[in-house]
């Protein structure tokens, strides 16, 4: 009797632990079968085929923080100084040449008249402090501006060359539709609307990002239908130059 208890209790005990061994085995089949966040993540379709924040895309720093409104009353103040200079020149007609002889006038008769006023009221004089326009900022901002002037020239160089056709026609139609854009209005009314656009649009989309980005990709999937029927239609049948004939030779 002593014998046949202890067989059972064995055999209860290797049941025991073939049920773990198999409850274990199921659970990291299951885990694996479940894709990971991460992967999930990637999986997701974002705008412009982004795969970093919006704040990131931006040039991070603090341009990207006045574009996405992190300081309410430096984006605010930005936006107001905009709105208030695209006002004089653009509403009221006003010149800059005109506008910068009218402050300058200004601020020279208040400093003028309060300088000679402190010898009548016993007051120091007011301190005019010395200023001077550094000189590494300048020259980084040259280098800076002089980089992307040659990247653009390069852009357009091998444009012309008749490498790559889908981008020269994505090219033309961006200049054609600018063109358009410029007959009507001028360029500050232009440059203010890219400016209000950057303010209100990347805070946008960062905030709907989640509803804006299926939409997207609709649209991006038939963009590119639309562009392979427009390509096996006509820009197949368009005779290739002579290095499209070097390359397949």
């Amino acid at each position: 009797m002593a014998e046949h208890e202890e067989k059972k209790h064995e055999e209860s005990l290797m049941d025991k632990i073939a049920e773990k061994i198999h409850g274990h085995d199921s659970s990291s089949d299951s885990d694996d079968d479940k894709p990971s966040e991460s992967s999930i993540k990637d999986k997701v379709f974002r705008l412009f085929g982004r795969e970093k924040p919006v704040h990131h895309v931006l040039g991070g720093g603090k341009p990207a923080d006045i574009f996405l409104w992190r300081n309410k009353k430096i984006s605010a103040g930005a936006l107001g100084v905009a709105t208030v200079i695209w006002v004089l020149f653009e509403l009221l007609e006003y010149h800059l040449l005109t506008l910068v002889c009218h402050l300058l006038i200004l601020v020279l008769a208040l400093l003028f008249l309060y300088s000679n006023a402190t010898t009548f009221i016993n007051k120091s004089p007011p301190h005019i402090p010395e200023v001077q326009i550094p000189k590494d900022p300048v020259v980084e901002f040259a280098q800076a501006l002089r980089f992307e002037i040659n990247r653009a020239f390069a852009v357009l160089r091998d444009i012309a060359s008749g490498k790559d056709l889908k981008k020269f026609l994505s090219v033309i139609a961006g200049l054609w539709v600018l063109s358009i854009v410029g007959n009507w209005c001028n360029f500050l009314t232009l440059f203010y609307i890219v400016f209000v656009l950057l303010h209100t649009i990347p805070v946008l989309y960062e905030k709907y990002e989640d509803k804006v980005d299926p939409f997207a990709e609709k649209a991006m999937h038939e963009i590119k239908k639309q562009y392979a029927v427009f390509d096996a239609k006509v820009l197949s049948k368009i005779p290739r130059g002579p290095l499209k004939e070097k390359k397949k030779d």
